[in-house]
């Protein structure tokens, strides 16, 4: 196989994984910490998982790619490809199926907050569903690592 396909490979892995960690287990929590407007806090976190999405999806797309390029039908039989497969229907899930729904209901709001509006609750049980698919696809993102073999040189 081509190195530099290789590197890219062991580089999508990285930057996907390294990604979800940074900005759901650092950043985010550390915005809500540190600023005192939760409204600039959610902004900008939210900026940043979108980011987050789609470094994932590239590197989600990658990843799928190389494995079938490399290993052809025998990729289906590997325990990589459907975690990579899994993670990255969670992110489409989160980006394109809950992240709309999110903003659909803070654009009812206006010009109230989202969480000073009557749609706190529907609101609220959105962010936990997206939690729970960005918490779900950080856990695959280790076992994605676990399974990895050294990187060759």
């Amino acid at each position: 196989m081509n190195r530099i396909a290789e590197g890219v490979h062991w580089l999508a892995i990285t930057a996907w994984v390294g990604s979800l960690w940074a900005i759901g287990l650092i950043a985010a929590p550390t915005l809500f910490h540190h600023l005192p407007d939760r409204v600039l806090a959610g902004s900008i976190a939210g900026r940043l998982f979108t980011y987050v999405a789609v470094v994932g999806l590239a590197c989600g797309v990658y990843l799928l790619l190389f494995r079938l390029v490399r290993f052809g039908g025998h990729a289906f039989r590997q325990g990589f490809f459907w975690i990579v497969l899994l993670m990255l229907l969670l992110t489409v899930a989160g980006q394109f199926g809950v992240q709309p729904i999110m903003a659909g209901l803070k654009q009812q709001a206006l010009p109230r907050e989202v969480m000073e509006s009557m749609f706190r609750d529907r609101f609220a049980t959105w962010h936990g569903v997206a939690s729970v698919l960005y918490l779900i696809e950080s856990v695959l993102g280790v076992v994605l690592v676990w399974l990895q073999p050294a990187a060759p040189r």
